[in-house]
Formats: C-alpha cells, sequence, structure tokens
C-alpha cells in the first residue's frame, strides 16, 4: 500500500510532497519533495502510483467545498474541538481565492479514480483522497497540549519549534501502529530524511520554509497511512462529503 502526502499551496506556492510505502509491516520514506506548479505535482501522483494501483492520497487543502460564503462545518468543528490548542483551520469558501486551485486539486485526483474516503473499512486495498490538517494531528499522535508555532514569528523561534517536530517524529511515529521506518537500512544511527541543519545560526526563512513544507507532507502521509490503518477506531472525522470533512487521528495518550 502506498500513501502520499501533500501539503497543498493554497495559492501558488511550492507544495511539499511525501510518498510512504508500507513494505514488510513498516512505513518507509520512499521520497520527500516539493514542488510549485500543480501539473508538476500531479505528474509526481502519477509517477509514484500506477493506473490500478491501491494508495491513499492525504491533502492539506479544501478540496470540498459545498458553501458560496462563511465557513465549512469541519472548519468550525476544528475550533470547537482543538482551538483550545490553537488548532482552529482558516475558513474556506468558494468566494475566496484560492478555492478554484483547491478544488480543482481534488477533481484531478478524483479523474485519476481516488475517491473521498470519509468512511474506511481499515486496510482495505483501494485508491482513497482525503483532506487532513497538520496541526490538530501533531497535537493528539505527540500528546500535546498546544500546536507547534513554526509557521510564524522570528527565524530562531520558528527554527526550534520545527526541530521539536523533527524529534517527535524520529523518536514517536517509529513507535505507533503504522510504524514509520526512518532507519530502513539497519544504520546504529536514525538516517536523517531532511536535508536541513537545524543547529545552524545561519538558516535562512526560504530554507526553513522547504523544510517545513516537507515535514508538514509527511505528517499528512502518516495521517493518511493512519487513517487506512484503523479508521474510525483511532480517527475522528470533522464533517462529510456534503459538507467538506478533515480526518485527525485520535488522541494518543501519555506514554511511558
Amino acid at each position: 500500500m502506498k500513501f502520499l502526502g501533500i501539503d497543498l499551496g493554497w495559492k501558488s506556492q511550492p507544495s511539499g510532497l511525501c510518498y510512504l510505502r508500507l513494505i514488510n509491516e513498516k512505513l518507509q520514506i520512499i521520497d520527500l519533495n516539493r514542488q510549485e506548479q500543480i501539473a508538476d505535482i500531479l505528474r509526481w501522483v502519477d509517477d509514484c502510483i500506477q493506473p490500478q494501483e491501491s494508495a491513499i492520497i492525504a491533502v492539506d487543502a479544501p478540496t470540498l467545498i459545498p458553501n458560496d460564503t462563511g465557513s465549512r462545518l469541519p472548519d468550525k468543528l476544528t475550533h470547537k474541538h482543538f482551538g483550545k490548542y490553537h488548532a482552529g483551520c482558516y475558513p474556506a469558501n468558494k468566494n475566496l481565492p484560492f478555492a478554484e486551485r483547491t478544488i480543482n486539486f481534488g477533481l484531478e485526483l478524483e479523474s485519476r479514480g481516488f475517491t473521498h474516503a470519509p468512511t474506511m473499512e481499515p486496510q482495505k486495498p483501494g485508491r482513497y483522497q482525503i483532506e487532513v490538517f497538520p496541526h490538530p494531528a501533531i497535537v493528539n499522535l505527540f500528546d500535546l497540549q498546544r500546536i507547534l508555532k513554526y509557521k510564524k514569528g522570528r527565524i530562531q523561534e520558528r527554527q526550534k519549534e520545527l526541530l521539536k517536530l523533527y524529534d517527535y517524529i524520529i523518536h514517536i511515529l517509529p513507535y505507533l501502529e503504522p510504524r514509520l521506518d526512518i532507519n530502513p537500512q539497519g544504520h546504529k544511527q536514525t538516517a536523517k530524511f531532511i536535508e536541513i541543519d537545524f543547529f545552524s545560526s545561519s538558516l535562512t526563512g526560504a530554507e526553513l520554509k522547504a523544510a517545513e513544507d516537507k515535514l508538514d507532507s509527511l505528517i499528512c502521509a502518516y495521517v493518511g497511512a493512519y487513517w487506512w490503518y484503523w479508521g474510525e477506531q483511532h480517527n475522528l472525522v470533522l464533517g462529510d462529503c456534503s459538507t467538506g470533512y478533515i480526518v485527525i487521528p485520535s488522541r494518543v495518550e501519555t506514554r511511558d
């Protein structure tokens, strides 16, 4: 089974792309990438997943927007359930500038056979797409009391928060189910899957943004795998196909 995570640029900015594959009951990172043009993103999807292959594509963007104004139901529900963690999402409606881009992206995936899957029989083969949202996913997967604030602020503060996210990924996701295999070669040292020195004092904003996009896409792909693996047993679904929906892992309790 294959899992693609797409941190879709809602406007014209680059999108983070992650390709995970379930091999020997572990998720291996096959590709971690960025592309700017929608055509290039779709070409990447086509390269990763051959026709008729089973896969889930988890997209951080509102690909289903039924309402002309205001907010969608899932947008409101993120504030209800995750507002205290600062993890409510931006409102989406058809009159906002990004709407045509994100809706059309979902339609492009549908044309390739990836149906929306706000409900799912766990571990059933098929071609699916879901909408995801990294902030509440990160809060729940890593048992946090607030989001990691790596999106805004001074570079040094964003850098510290992004390093926390990287540390959580490499120290927690390999021990959840499904397990993320960050060191498939069996080396004693953890493989570094992203080319950035989080401790550098000379990181630029552009370098930080590139790393952010890639890590967000990895979270998206992992949420897709988690949804496929567990279904509604260990996930929340805010909304449905008629309202738009967001799939979020249920909270992972504090571990020993």
